[in-house]
């Protein structure tokens, strides 16, 4: 169950719209529902806002959509991340009004909260056009949150006047995410520019001195720029979850 159905029924209590012990039988549910594979955290929601996400990467078709589809009953929503082509096809055809990104290896169904679109709130910045499936998770993991998103892409160090040229929208933004491979050097500058939050993920992009995106983790672990938090390798979700935690509800 998620907060506002609960905020709903205490008024419904209050009011005299529903009794103490109808609301106890909507309340009876479960928290944890158990799978044959899998251990459900239904009142995620309610304690954090966003039901449990689903990591498509190891689980078969048929877990994935087990798993969706009980959180979808009691939450009306889920997010799938790292999600096979596989995986979206089942889920787009079992929930045909999901919204699968192949780019972002997502899917994610349900509205978000009433209210709980926040347009602009946080800039999705990429070094360069390889670095978008990372952002794009980042992008689509706001969106299931209802937050809203504005994109800044290929502006890396490289030509630092394409970053320069569009410092209005960093300003206006509540928090940045910058995702950057090869030198890793863009959250830098960012941080060095505005005041909000700046989140860095560091991606896997190039080449053999990069170390899979060691090097760019590195850089940005010793950023010059104060305040300057880092996410893990490839982690546009975790990124975004903690931009969604930053610009708040």
């Amino acid at each position: 169950m998620i907060r506002e159905r609960v905020r709903a029924l205490l008024d419904d209590v209050a009011s005299g719209a529903a009794t103490v012990e109808q609301a106890l039988a909507r309340l009876d549910a479960e928290p944890i529902e158990t799978l044959a594979h899998s251990t459900i955290d239904h009142h995620r929601a309610l304690r954090s806002g966003f039901p449990e996400v689903v990591y498509g990467a190891g689980k078969t078709v048929a877990q994935v959509l087990d798993i969706c589809v009980s959180i979808a009953a009691r939450s009306e929503r889920f997010l799938v991340t790292r999600a096979s082509r596989e995986q979206a096809a089942a889920l787009t055809d079992q929930f045909p009004e999901a919204v699968a990104s192949e780019l972002a290896r997502t899917v994610r169904y349900g509205s978000p909260s009433a209210g709980g679109d926040r347009e602009g709130s946080v800039c999705v910045v990429t070094a360069g056009t390889s670095d978008l499936p990372v952002a794009e998770e980042a992008v689509e993991t706001l969106l299931a949150h209802g937050i809203g998103v504005e994109r800044l892409s290929d502006v890396g160090v490289a030509g630092i006047h394409r970053l320069l040229t569009r410092t209005d929208l960093l300003q206006r933004s509540r928090a940045i995410i910058v995702v950057a491979g090869m030198d890793g050097a863009l959250p830098s500058v960012v941080g060095g520019l505005v005041r909000v939050p700046v989140i860095a993920v560091p991606t896997s992009v190039g080449y053999g001195a990069s170390f899979g995106g060691l090097a760019a983790l590195l850089t940005m672990l010793n950023s010059c720029a104060a305040g300057v938090v880092v996410c893990n390798i490839d982690n546009g979700f975790g990124a975004a979850m903690a931009a969604a935690r930053a610009v708040g509800p």
